[in-house]
């Protein structure tokens, strides 16, 4: 902390109860009242300073020559600050701190004690020590803490706007390139945590790192201050994530309900180091109404998370409607960025239901009124199932939203008291394209009918109306096959759609099957024709290799039936070269005879065989002149 140190005499006072008295051995000739204490000084010492206490000295000994008693009622930092003014004219060793110097800037203006009244009087000693504490964070922090004391006057010596200037240029600076020490009400740092140096022990500074570096230290400040610096901060083009940063920093600090939530994950965090007084209601309502207007209104930079505690917390605090209706238009605009157990906010009502259902419609009727007025393009095709294994990031806010209300509906259903136009309400509220798969949605509507097992008939063909049976996934549709709740006419519509995947299926299935199978035998008659050179070759040079290989195996195959014609020719030239040819090819001789009678007899009829269309005759021999081999 920044210090300056004033005169260089002794202590000359000593106090006794509510009275200051003066050792100098001479009798005080003035009495001056500040507050519940009395300062027995002397007249000249004062008037030598003073301007203020001169008059009034001047004005009271023409009245009556007995001892001067004065009255000092609005003196700034009262009988604490005019302590430090008597020693200072007394030339009494005093300090300048960032604590004491605003009370004493503005005691010394109050007492007009300028250079009129003494070179190097308390005023021009004061505003010069300001300009060193404004080179400091810490410092500029404590001395604008204590601006509370003495804020009017303060104000009109622009000591309270000087030191919001000086905060926010060092908040929207780089603090690494400046010797500023932060976090001045942080716990002093511990043994480990200091240097050596020539055997003596010295603190190490706290050096700033990252971008949130002064949320800590300014959420000491009273709200009319931080109000201040955040406007200023934004004046001097802070990113609106910087200020909606600090804003959930204080909003924690101050408003106790915006740690306690109902979920568990939630309730094991503790802010150990932000334990305060809780403030008055009236106070934390106060509160939670200016962080909503000074939140920044750029879309996402606030987390729906927080605005959905702002929102809770501003229910229980019965905050005004223009202020919930505010956070329930932000929650709306990004709804797709919420998660379920934010959105099951407990109702505060008059209704009925364990979760306020009213409040979750209007935030959904507020989203899909953004959504139809940015959207320019028709409405974007139905998303395919697979596509829902890519994550999040592939999906539309729309198609997230809709994932987040069927849950919501499935989570809010078993309340008996939820109403069935409130359910066909929010599920018909988000347009069909949205569900890629209405598996969440025939979850919610079982459970809803498993919670109202009353409702009539044509009630539960109204409610199964919402969702679409061929949007059904396998499981789901076998679920809903043997699924009692649903009316019969929705079972036999699953039936019927699944019998039509199925049939689709199996068409492709063979259509695939036997492109699969043409594929593979004609890369089987390739390879073989292939050479095994080939494989590194661009594929011009193979088309080409291939080509030569196909003219050559055909002419090897012409070759090889010519040399077969040559043979047959020679083998049936003789009739006893037939049992050669018989016995090379296959034939076998029958052990009955051949003739028509024979057949006839035997009721046994003989086959004829034909080459190229001429048949022979059954008489066991061949005709060589019919037979041709091409």
């Amino acid at each position: 902390m920044a210090c300056l140190r004033l005169g260089s005499k002794s202590e000359a006072f000593h106090r006794e109860g509510h009275s200051w008295t003066c050792t100098t051995g001479l009798q005080s000739d003035v009495t001056i009242e500040v507050g519940d204490m009395f300062f027995h000084l002397h007249k000249f010492p004062l008037i030598s300073r003073s301007g203020l206490l001169e008059k009034l000295i001047e004005d009271s000994s023409s009245e009556s020559g007995s001892i001067c008693v004065l009255k000092l009622v609005n003196i700034p930092g009262g009988a604490k600050a005019f302590e430090l003014v008597t020693k200072f004219c007394y030339g009494v060793k005093i300090e300048l701190t960032a604590l004491n110097v605003v009370g004493l800037r503005c005691a010394a203006e109050y007492l007009q004690m300028t250079e009129t009244y003494g070179e190097g009087n308390l005023n021009s000693k004061t505003e010069a020590f300001l300009n060193e504490v404004f080179s400091h964070w810490t410092d500029t922090i404590k001395a604008l803490e204590t601006c509370e004391e003495v804020l009017p006057y303060a104000e009109e010596l622009h000591v309270v706007s000087r030191c919001i200037e000086s905060l926010a240029m060092k908040a929207c600076a780089d603090p690494s390139l400046f010797n500023w020490s932060l976090s001045g009400n942080e716990s002093k740092q511990s043994p480990e945590n200091a240097e050596l140096w020539n055997g003596i022990s010295t603190e190490m500074k706290k050096q700033p790192s990252g971008e949130d570096w002064w949320h800590a230290d300014v959420s000491f400040l009273s709200l009319p201050l931080y109000k201040r610096l955040i406007l200023a901060l934004e004046s001097r083009g802070m990113k609106p994530e910087g200020i909606a940063a600090s804003l959930i920093h204080y909003a924690k600090r101050y408003l106790p309900l915006m740690n306690r939530q109902s979920s568990f994950d939630d309730a094991n965090h503790n802010n150990s180091g932000m334990a305060i007084s809780n403030p008055s209601e009236a106070d934390q309502r106060a509160l939670l109404e200016q962080i909503v207007e000074l939140l920044p209104n750029k879309k996402g930079v606030t987390s729906t998370k927080f605005l959905l505690r702002l929102l809770r917390t501003a229910m229980v605090l019965h905050a005004s409607p223009l202020c919930r209706e505010c956070l329930e238009k932000r929650v709306g605009a990004q709804l797709d960025q919420a998660s379920l157990v934010d959105l099951l906010i407990p109702n505060m009502g008059y209704s009925e239901t364990l979760y306020d259902i009213d409040c979750i419609q209007r935030i959904l009727d507020h989203f899909l009124s953004i959504e139809q007025a940015t959207s320019l393009a028709p409405s974007p095709c139905i998303v395919e199932e697979g596509q829902l294994m890519n994550g999040s990031d592939s999906l539309t806010p729309m198609t997230m939203v809709a994932t987040i209300m069927d849950g919501y509906l499935a989570e809010v259903a078993p309340d008996v008291n939820f109403k069935l136009p409130n359910f066909e309400s929010l599920a018909a509220a988000i347009p069909d394209y949205a569900r890629p798969l209405d598996d969440g949605l025939y979850h919610a509507i079982d459970v809803y009918l498993k919670a109202h097992p009353w409702i009539t008939d044509s009630e539960r063909e109204q409610l199964c109306r919402l969702m679409n049976c061929q949007k059904l996934s396998l499981e789901a549709s076998t679920h809903a096959a043997q699924n009692e709740r649903l009316p019969l006419r929705v079972i036999v519509q699953v039936l019927f759609f699944e019998q039509l995947r199925l049939r689709t299926s199996v068409s492709g299935w063979f259509f695939v099957s036997e492109n699969l199978d043409n594929s593979q035998n004609l890369g089987g008659n390739l390879g073989l024709l292939k050479n095994d050179v080939s494989h590194q070759m661009n594929p011009a040079k193979d088309h080409v290799m291939v080509v030569e290989d196909i003219k050559q195996r055909v002419l090897d195959l012409e070759m090889e039936c010519s040399n077969m014609k040559e043979e047959l020719q020679k083998l049936v030239k003789s009739k006893s070269s037939w049992k050669i040819f018989a016995k090379k090819f296959g034939f076998r001789k029958k052990s009955h005879p051949c003739c028509p009678k024979a057949s006839k007899s035997d009721g046994i009829k003989v086959p004829t065989s034909s080459v190229n269309g001429q048949q022979n005759c059954g008489n066991g021999e061949v005709n060589c002149d019919t037979l041709k081999i091409n």
